[in-house]
């Protein structure tokens, strides 16, 4: 290992703030001496079309793990959320940090919750998951796309273009913006995607010494959560344009996971939900019970949902 650790990073307030949390605690555990490399992805340039239009969460990772390939960098610091369910062949993901608050947040200037909006109110989310789910709740409202990051969507509600936004709890808590949520969502009103609120950190796979090193910030609870919710996506091939929200809970040795499914095209279909539980101590435990709440998924009629995600994704 060389004597000074690179960390990627996309060059966001919240991307910044992630990779100096995992600089300051590789500095401090392990006495390392750490930078950072700052880059923009095609997730940051692309911000007049949806995601699922343009390639999906992967346009956040791939510049940087470019950066890893090539020797730039020797890890790059994500919001888990945004990482793919399967990494490209010599990458590996090493790491989990403990999770921050996963649920989603109601912001607005002039309201205190969901409750409280006019009948018409426009309300902004860069998410298919969160549109099914607020449609479900309020099939009254204006919901409206809202991309960019944080600070950008912010001042977009703060202009007026929106009577409120949602956005991720953690990245307004980590940015010291705790002031600007209203409420939060509860997981039976609005459950949240996979990995939300979790730091990874990926690394490319032949690199043994910092692939053991990292192995000791692992928070346990959440990677064995993670590794549940993202079994769920990958079962049934999650991607941008499908509106799949999982989300682990412990509760004592039991792991609970609920997961929900809404129609990409058509947000008025019925939410499609399931819970499985079971006592998980391994990786192998973890995935397995996400594969069974996804194939519970399908028994319930998501055959239908997933056949108009893959449309989607297909057309021009």
């Amino acid at each position: 290992m060389t004597s000074s650790t690179l960390i990627a990073t996309r060059e966001s307030r919240l991307a910044l703030w992630q990779a100096e949390h995992v600089r300051d605690l590789l500095t401090q555990r392990f006495g390392m001496s750490v930078e950072l490399l700052g880059m923009t992805t095609r997730g940051d340039q692309i911000l007049d079309r949806s995601l699922s239009k343009v390639g999906g969460k992967g346009l956040f990772v791939k510049e940087l793990e470019t950066a890893l390939e090539e020797g730039r960098a020797h890890l790059a610091v994500h919001s888990l959320k945004d990482v793919p369910m399967d990494l490209p062949e010599g990458f590996e993901l090493a790491t989990v940090l403990e999770r921050e608050d996963p649920r989603d947040a109601f912001v607005s200037n002039h309201f205190r919750s969901l409750a409280e909006l006019p009948q018409g109110a426009r309300v902004g989310t860069s998410s298919l998951r969160r549109v099914v789910q607020l449609v479900a709740l309020r099939p009254d409202l204006d919901v409206q796309p809202l991309r960019g990051n944080l600070d950008t969507r912010l001042r977009k509600l703060d202009v007026g273009g929106y009577d409120a936004i949602v956005l991720a709890a953690a990245g307004l808590m980590r940015l010291g913006l705790a002031e600007r949520i209203r409420s939060r969502f509860e997981a039976a009103q609005m459950l949240p995607c996979a990995g939300q609120g979790a730091l990874g950190i990926e690394v490319r796979s032949d690199a043994h010494a910092l692939l053991a090193q990292l192995a000791e910030l692992t928070h346990q609870p959440t990677w064995f959560s993670v590794q549940a919710e993202r079994a769920v996506s990958r079962s049934l091939g999650g991607s941008c344009s499908m509106p799949l929200a999982a989300h682990a809970v412990w509760h004592g040795d039991t792991l609970e996971l609920q997961v929900a499914l809404g129609h990409p095209t058509a947000p008025l279909s019925p939410l499609l939900r399931v819970t499985e539980r079971e006592a998980v101590t391994t990786d192998a435990g973890a995935r397995a019970l996400g594969e069974r709440a996804a194939e519970v998924l399908r028994a319930a009629g998501a055959a239908a949902y997933l056949g108009a995600a893959a449309e989607q994704r297909a057309a021009p």
